[in-house]
């Protein structure tokens, strides 16, 4: 699969890992060049089975990515529409699409990230930001309008209610610490520390059967909305999608053969173990 042509961005592919770095302009606005292009790479990496993760950065030192064009919104009309009239948005569209990608996403937030840009965080997998340098706002209300790229609705789902509101509504800047503190991010680390701790997770990523990753994926995503008994179900199903198409029952046969699961050192070493498995195939 080839990952060439895109205008605000680069994509370089290594190892079952495609690094996606955006260097467009002086901030790196949301604008329809860069949804385009998302919106691209997106139909690309749904049928690539090679690819397991992808790596959002920013060769900006300062702007992950920036908020959504403010002369898009500008179109926008000033009647108010019922609900059957109101479509969704470019924005929340190609969002949904990075967000429903099988592989695993991860932004490496070293950077400001606003209003649309950290719309486009929250519909990343995982998000790990470099303390003193990221930022997240999210500033519509203050504007008079609300996050219009899936703020308002994933936010609630990562961290709350009362947090996605004080968010929402107080339109500031949050720390790499409150983010990790409101649960908008997995973790902060310092700035030193975060290339490291990014690579060495999408690298053990990578190593992991293609069909796993999107079955985990779609299933964790699942169970969201769902009672707890519809969600298991969800689970189960999920589950036999990724022992159709993986190795697994051969790697439990071969497991139970050699009578793994009951050496003690075994369990002591489940994070090493895990991973010399990946050669029974």
């Amino acid at each position: 699969m080839s990952y060439q042509g895109f205008t605000t961005f680069n994509a370089v592919a290594d190892s079952g890992i495609l690094t996606v770095t955006f260097d467009f302009g002086p901030v790196n606005v949301q604008g329809q060049e860069m949804l385009a292009d998302l919106n691209t790479l997106a139909l690309r990496l749904e049928r690539d089975r090679d690819i397991k993760v992808v790596v959002f950065q920013s060769a900006n030192p300062d702007i992950w990515v920036c908020h959504y064009d403010t002369n898009l919104l500008k179109e926008m009309s000033t009647e108010a529409v019922s609900r059957d009239e109101a479509k969704l948005l470019d924005l929340q569209a190609v969002l949904e699409l990075i967000s429903k990608l099988p592989q695993a996403t991860i932004a490496k937030l070293e950077g400001y990230a606003r209003g649309g840009g950290h719309e486009f965080a929250l519909a990343c997998d995982m998000r790990f930001a470099a303390r003193g340098k990221y930022k997240l706002m999210q500033m519509e209300v203050g504007m008079g309008i609300l996050p219009c790229g899936g703020g308002a609705s994933r936010m609630a789902r990562q961290v709350g209610l009362g947090r996605a509101l004080e968010i929402i509504l107080s339109a500031r800047d949050f720390s790499a610490d409150e983010a990790e503190a409101y649960g908008t991010i997995n973790k902060a680390l310092e700035p030193d520390e975060i290339g490291e701790y990014v690579d060495t997770l999408a690298q053990r990523i990578a190593q992991f059967p293609a069909e796993s990753i999107n079955a985990c994926k779609q299933a964790v995503y699942e169970s969201i909305d769902k009672p707890i008994a519809e969600a298991l179900k969800a689970e189960a199903y999920w589950l036999y999608q990724a022992t159709s198409k993986t190795a697994a029952i051969k790697r439990f046969t071969v497991a139970d053969e050699k009578g793994l699961q009951f050496d003690i050192d075994n369990q002591h070493n489940w994070p090493d173990l895990v991973m010399q498995v990946q050669d029974i195939n």
